[in-house]
């Protein structure tokens, strides 16, 4: 281990009690086996870690495979050229992610030296008390000295996504690129255009669902890169907008994402007294919080792929106006107006998304998200002339948003926010968040009263009672009916019969508005 450059780890390093339980289980394997990259990093920052990286001087499956077993886990076989292996496990309550990968090269130091940067190429040898650390390149230093340094002249040029990464991680723990590295980011990581689709999707999604995803965002655009994942960027700069909006289009977007990080934070199970302390999360807190553990549960509910909602949910912040660009007008007042911008964006957004390979079901709801983020703003002013939001009001919004009608109501908070920057008015603000709650409360709290009430009838029942035919007619019927019923107009399904002989009377059988006017 010498030539290996091992060396006392600079601080006591705890590690979790899985850690013991993994030495007992490998303690007699033929081949040597190292805990390697992010979790020896993580460990150094005092950060827990639940995605644990072992190499092994031969197939990495085999431990893998005897670990999923162990622990009566999920085992995978990644790769089979690289013999990389995965065991996905529960261990005291806590789900842990296990790769265990052949070593890269002949050598520990062959894949310690062929790594993206220091401070992911460290390794601990699973054994003994692992208060000794592998660090053939420095890595410890730059942990500690909070640097971002490649591992060597040719890591983003060998493999431009590190670029990304690099931009991530920068952000993630809060260190510095330095200068040759941040050069080779600008020259190199610009072939992220001929990598795989899927690999560049990742890390955005990564970088999405980290922590100060807007600083991270806005290091990549400055490096010239992020044009390249996401080519609507450019359009939205310097796109001018009248107020009450104090930025232009790219930057109010920023902004919005910058927005949405906090309130997240605030509706989080990790916010404090301190960081809920300013004005507008205080009126979250005082306003919202009887829906905070619907709302954690709504966050924490995985996506395809095992992808985060607040990964999807940044994303939509993203495009929520890459419609404006393509819909500015001017009008005789010198105001400028982005009518429709939310549908022209929705298609913007459903087309990029399915660019990324994003699932169906993502893709499907992050166009919904951006489609319908204005119908809080235009419900607002339902409130404000009335008092408060009908039953009807609340059901059409549901019936038309589905489950992204959580997303946007955390979103039309952001969105507010990141329009007036620094300029807040305490009372547009408690109103945008009194628009959101009787919405949230329909959902969360009146979902079988006014959101999907038990249906009364059913087509059957109309098509026999009413003598109507099977066709497009029915379901109308059957939404007007519900509407109603959600509104409280009729309760029994004797009233829901004759609320449909009325309609058919009338020959308003289908209600086609889709606005929120009552």
């Amino acid at each position: 281990m010498a030539d290996l450059n091992a060396v006392p780890a600079p601080i006591y390093i705890e590690w979790h009690r899985l850690i013991a339980a993994l030495q007992t289980l490998l303690g007699g394997y033929p081949q040597p086996i190292y805990l390697v990259g992010g979790v020896v990093r993580d460990a150094l920052l005092r950060r827990a870690s639940h995605d644990l990286d072992f190499v092994c001087i031969g197939d990495g499956r085999k431990p893998a495979k005897r670990i999923a077993d162990h622990f009566g886990g999920a085992y995978y076989p990644l790769d089979s050229e690289r013999e990389i292996g995965r065991a996905i496990i529960e261990f005291e309550g806590e789900r842990f992610v296990l790769d265990v990968s052949r070593a890269r090269g002949a050598t520990l130091l062959d894949d310690l030296t062929g790594r993206d940067f220091t401070i992911n190429a460290l390794a601990v040898p699973l054994e003994g008390e692992m208060q000794t650390i592998i660090d053939p390149l420095g890595g410890i230093s730059d942990v500690m000295k909070k640097i971002i340094r490649r591992c060597s002249p040719t890591a983003i040029a060998d493999d431009p996504i590190r670029a990304l990464r690099g931009v991530r991680q920068s952000t993630s723990f809060q260190m510095q690129i330095e200068p040759q590295t941040r050069k080779d980011i600008r020259e190199y990581g610009v072939n992220i255009a001929h990598s795989s689709v899927e690999r560049v999707r990742d890390e955005l999604i990564n970088l999405l669902n980290g922590p100060r995803p807007h600083a991270a965002l806005r290091t990549l655009d400055l490096l010239g890169l992020l044009k390249l994942i996401l080519p609507e960027v450019d359009t939205m700069r310097g796109v001018t907008q009248s107020l009450p909006h104090v930025f232009d289009v790219w930057e109010h977007t920023l902004n919005v994402v910058e927005q949405l990080d906090g309130i997240l934070h605030t509706i989080s199970p990790y916010r404090t007294s301190e960081s809920a302390g300013n004005t507008a999360d205080g009126m979250i807190v005082y306003l919202l919080d009887q829906y905070r553990r619907q709302l954690q549960d709504h966050l924490a509910t995985p996506l395809p792929n095992g992808r985060s909602v607040r990964a999807l949910l940044m994303l939509a912040a993203l495009l929520h106006d890459c419609g404006k660009p393509a819909t500015r007008t001017v009008g005789d007042d010198g105001r400028i107006h982005f009518y429709k911008h939310e549908l022209e964006g929705a298609q913007i957004a459903d087309q990029r998304a399915t660019a990324l390979r994003l699932s169906t079901e993502e893709v499907s709801r992050l166009s919904a998200i951006v489609r319908h983020h204005m119908r809080p703003v235009h419900l607002e002013d339902a409130l404000s002339a009335k008092g408060e939001l009908s039953r009807r009001s609340i059901f059409r919004y549901w019936n038309a948003t589905g489950l992204a009608g959580v997303d946007v109501c955390i979103l039309t908070l952001a969105d507010y926010l990141g329009t007036v920057g620094a300029h807040m008015n305490l009372q547009d603000w408690i109103q945008r968040i009194q628009t959101v709650s009787p919405l949230l409360e329909g959902y969360f709290l009146k979902r079988a009263e006014i959101v999907a009430p038990t249906p009364l009838i059913s087509g059957n029942d109309l098509m026999q009672e009413l003598a109507l035919a099977p066709g497009p007619q029915i379901g109308q019927l059957l939404r007007s009916i519900q509407e109603a019923q959600a509104s409280g107009e009729i309760l029994t399904r004797e009233q829901a019969l004759e609320f449909a002989r009325q309609l058919l009377h009338s020959g308003t059988s289908a209600d086609s508005d889709d606005s929120d006017a009552e």
